[in-house]
């Protein structure tokens, strides 16, 4: 009797192939990708990462202490419309951090506690949407494994991850605009395939951008009106748009924009528009603004290092993009990363910062790469990124223990901690390039993400805290309240005066009503009571007044440090007025 091999059916090999790239690696991975878990995980991730330095720093200059005093202020006055700095209209960026900042401390602390992490909330949860939303767009394209894959490559890069504990706009604008970019690519590739599109994706899309645009004005527009040009240039065909519902779009980002533009523009009689255009973008388009600017390519060069861990994978993820553009979910990527990025390099002005709402695509890129081998010279190349993030990781926190490290028994020890994830981090990616398997590459990439997370908790919650003299204003505010000089205890007058150092982390430290002056003032205050801290480069001055006005006073502690948002040395002494002297039978003389 002749024996026949069974046959599977056609729907079953149908059904069965797609999961033959996808089930790679552990078993685990299907588990907690599936459905909502996936963006969860993902979230979690950065959440993971940020939170030590969430907790751990001081508040920070500039941008973030200027951002957390003027959201004090909106609490301590009740006008959120607004936007001041102690008398000064901030008129730069319009209200959105503000507002979310306020939700933040109102909920979790007070504007009289001054208790940084809870400014900075805003910025963790906008991180977390960021890394779910990629999960949850991504998942759409590459499946829902490596769509959470994805989502965690994003999350875990330092530049998002430090982002995520620093109380400004960046983050929550990354989270805005890969909700909005995740929400397009979902529509995009539903409206290739002629399959439903929900009013919750559609919603999606234009809450991120609204969000966005309340958050930092036009880039999150920017970032989606021009990823759809790019598409319509090379798919030459752009009717999917019409599946945005723009009618209701555009009525629900006037719905949350629109209140705050019309207050602002009646509050201030149209003046902050101009000084946001004219006085805060104008300039960046312009020239080098605030002395940030720098040639085209800076953003190119510190990929590798701002990407770090997930940078072995970038030659592989620009590699994908080129060459499998035909597929819907590297051409959507192309379309998200290219245009974006190369405004962002031709901008006079750069900071760091600035191309992280195209993240997102650099992450969906490098999770679709993994599903075929990378070529030799990607992965050699990705090798030599790896190796490169983790000498400027270790070589920053050398210099930073050497110059910086103050007596700190905990320091030396969070210091091996953080090398010793370096290179894992660094020495798992460079495996990569010597990896044949793709299941053992897979593992190899989730082991360096979760080293390279432990290397940047690491070091924003164990080792950067212990440098002491990075933290001026933080030792300034301790000491004040160790010498029961703090007028908000009532003890003394109040507002406290500076003389020669005017950071604002140490204006939202001691209290908005801190009088930022010179030696006179200085003199002034203690003549009436109050406390004051003399910058040494004016101690002379400040001494020479004192004597000419016959104030008596005397210094009661010091603290020195760094300024290093000038890079110039600060050495600050706190000085009281001198008391009455008393005769032995406890009488004034």
């Amino acid at each position: 009797m002749t024996q026949t091999t069974p046959q599977v059916p056609p729907t079953r090999i149908a059904a069965r192939a797609p999961f033959a790239l996808s089930d790679l690696g552990p078993r685990w991975m299907g588990a907690i990708s599936r459905g909502w878990i996936g963006p969860l995980m993902a979230a979690l991730v950065v959440m993971v990462s940020a939170l030590p330095g969430l907790v751990a720093l001081p508040p920070l200059d500039r941008d973030e202490s200027r951002f957390a005093q003027a959201t004090a202020q909106m609490l301590e006055t009740g006008d959120f419309v607004n936007i001041r700095y102690q008398d000064a209209a901030r008129d730069k960026k319009p209200v959105g951090i503000h507002w979310l900042q306020a939700a933040s401390v109102a909920a979790t602390s007070s504007a009289e506690a001054r208790a940084i992490f809870a400014y900075r909330l805003p910025s963790l949860l906008g991180a977390a949407l960021a890394a779910a939303s990629l999960a949850w767009g991504a998942s759409a394209f590459v499946g829902a494994r490596r769509g959470w894959l994805a989502g965690t490559l994003l999350g875990s890069t330092i530049l998002l991850s430090t982002e995520a504990f620093i109380g400004k706009t960046d983050a929550v604008l990354c989270g805005a605009t890969t909700l909005c970019m995740a929400a397009l690519g979902r529509i995009y590739l539903a409206s290739r395939t002629g399959a439903k599109i929900p009013l919750g994706w559609k919603t999606a899309f234009w809450l991120g951008l609204a969000v966005g645009l309340i958050d930092k004005g036009p880039i999150t527009p920017m970032v989606a009106g021009f990823s759809m040009l790019f598409l319509w240039a090379i798919d030459r065909e752009i009717r999917w748009a019409r599946s945005l519902n723009w009618i209701y779009g555009l009525f629900l980002v006037l719905a949350v924009f629109g209140p705050w533009a019309v207050a602002i523009t009646v509050s201030t009689d149209g003046k902050f528009w101009g000084a946001a255009i004219g006085g805060d973008l104008a300039p960046k388009l312009h020239g080098g603004h605030e002395s940030h600017g720098a040639p085209p390519g800076l953003h190119a060069l510190l990929s590798p290092v701002l990407f770090f861990p997930a940078a072995f994978l970038l030659p592989a993820a620009l590699q994908a993009m080129w060459k499998r553009r035909d597929e819907p979910g590297l051409r959507f990527a192309l379309a998200w990363l290219v245009p974006a990025w190369l405004v962002f390099e031709a901008m006079p002005t750069k900071l760091i910062h600035y191309p992280l709402p195209t993240y997102g695509a650099l992450a969906l890129a490098g999770a679709a790469a993994l599903s075929s081998r990378p070529g030799p010279w990607a992965r050699r190349i990705g090798g030599a990124l790896a190796v490169l993030g983790g000498l400027a990781f270790s070589g920053l926190a050398i210099a930073a223990r050497l110059k910086y490290g103050a007596v700190d028994a905990d320091l030396p020890t969070a210091l091996v901690v953080m090398l010793a994830l370096v290179a894992g981090a660094c020495g798992l990616g460079a495996m990569l390039a010597l990896e044949q398997s793709p299941r053992r590459a897979e593992g190899l990439v989730l082991s360096a993400l979760a080293a390279g997370v432990g290397m940047h908790m690491a070091l924003a919650g164990l080792l950067a805290p212990r440098l002491a003299p990075l933290w001026v204003s933080h030792q300034a505010a301790q000491l004040i309240r160790a010498r029961h000089l703090d007028p908000r205890d009532g003890l003394t007058e109040g507002p406290v005066v500076v003389a020669g150092y005017a950071e604002p982390s140490l204006v939202f430290q001691l209290g908005t009503a801190t009088d930022l002056g010179d030696a006179s003032d200085a003199v002034e205050g203690l003549s009436e009571g109050q406390p004051a801290f003399v910058e040494k480069a004016l101690d002379a001055e400040f001494r020479a007044t004192l004597a000419r006005e016959g104030v008596k006073a005397e210094p009661v502690g010091q603290v020195s440090g760094l300024n290093y948002s000038s890079g110039k040395p600060v050495t600050l002494t706190l000085w009281r007025a001198e008391p009455p002297r008393t005769s032995a039978a406890g009488a004034a003389p």
